[in-house]
């Protein structure tokens, strides 16, 4: 019926981010009859449906996902689409106009690709921060489309305005709910754990598709003030050296606990680098070692059943 579907999954949104999110999609270039809006209510505290007015589209509904989590909310909208097209929208999103005209163009050109992504420019909630290393974090810049048939980051479209076939997510939706490791890549709460939208991509390449940046997908991505803090910058580090570390153990690359002459060549290594870069390898090399732990109990518990 129709050719795509948006998807929301958020956590408690904030009211100015949220209008602004949804104020975007009101206002796509895409005639709404031809996408339909699905919002995941994830466990909220005060129901959605009730904050958010949704009757502006005709193809509008929202979703109640009892089981905390984004994964969850992901594998619940995955079950609810009607379409052949997903498009992920993150609460903190604002959408060129013409993002799902475009999302679609490429669909129908580019058939060999399973997933793809676009370009994120970051608008800071307290203005532009003055640390550069800062500013890059939070921005996805393209010089050119790029794209790939291999495991390669640089090629994965992050969960920001995420491009998916419906039978490459159906076909993660099998996995995921198959493997309780696989679900713990998504966040939960307060974690940051931040794979699993490239973990949704890579099932691409294991169905012989392929991955994509385009630069005509565009989208302002709303950085509030606390996002910018060091603490909370290192634990998304962290976070992310953890649930990557479990993305490639999932596709055969075993992770090893750090042995003393890994330990001492890292030392070694921190001295010669920059403050900001020693602080950001400290945090994702503990989020490896927590990940090893992790696997190396889950084992354990299957081993023991």
């Amino acid at each position: 019926m129709f050719d795509i579907s948006v998807i929301i999954c958020p956590p408690p949104p904030r009211e100015a981010y949220f209008t602004r999110v949804l104020d975007a999609l009101q206002k796509q270039s895409l005639p709404k009859t031809q996408w339909e809006l699905v919002l995941i209510d994830n466990a909220s505290t005060q129901p959605l449906e009730k904050r958010w007015d949704l009757s502006w589209h005709p193809n509008g509904r929202c979703v109640v996902e009892p089981q905390l989590g984004l994964t969850h909310a992901r594998l619940r909208s995955i079950r609810e689409a009607k379409t052949e097209l997903l498009v992920f929208v993150d609460d903190d999103n604002v959408l060129a106009s013409d993002y799902l005209s475009e999302s679609l163009g490429v669909s129908q050109t580019w058939p060999m690709l399973g997933a793809w992504g676009g370009q994120q420019f970051p608008e800071f909630e307290s203005g532009e921060p003055d640390e550069i290393w800062k500013r890059r974090f939070w921005t996805g810049k393209l010089d050119r489309d790029i794209w790939s048939n291999n495991y390669d980051r640089r090629t994965a479209p992050c969960g920001s305005g995420l491009c998916i076939r419906t039978k490459v997510a159906r076909r993660y939706a099998e996995l995921a709910e198959a493997d309780e490791l696989r679900a713990s890549l998504g966040r939960k709460g307060s974690g940051l754990n931040a794979a699993e939208d490239i973990d949704m991509a890579y099932v691409a390449c294991d169905m012989n598709l392929g991955l994509g940046l385009f630069c005509r997908l565009k989208l302002v991505h709303l950085i509030p003030t606390r996002r910018l803090t060091g603490d909370y910058l290192f634990k998304l580090c962290e976070g992310c050296g953890d649930s990557l570390t479990i993305l490639e153990a999932l596709r055969g690359k075993i992770p090893h606990p750090h042995s003393r002459i890994d330990r001492l060549v890292k030392f070694y290594k921190s001295l010669r680098s920059r403050r900001i870069q020693t602080l950001e390898e400290k945090a994702r090399n503990k989020g490896y070692e927590r990940a090893i732990a992790v696997m190396k109990t889950l084992r354990e518990k299957q081993s023991g059943q």
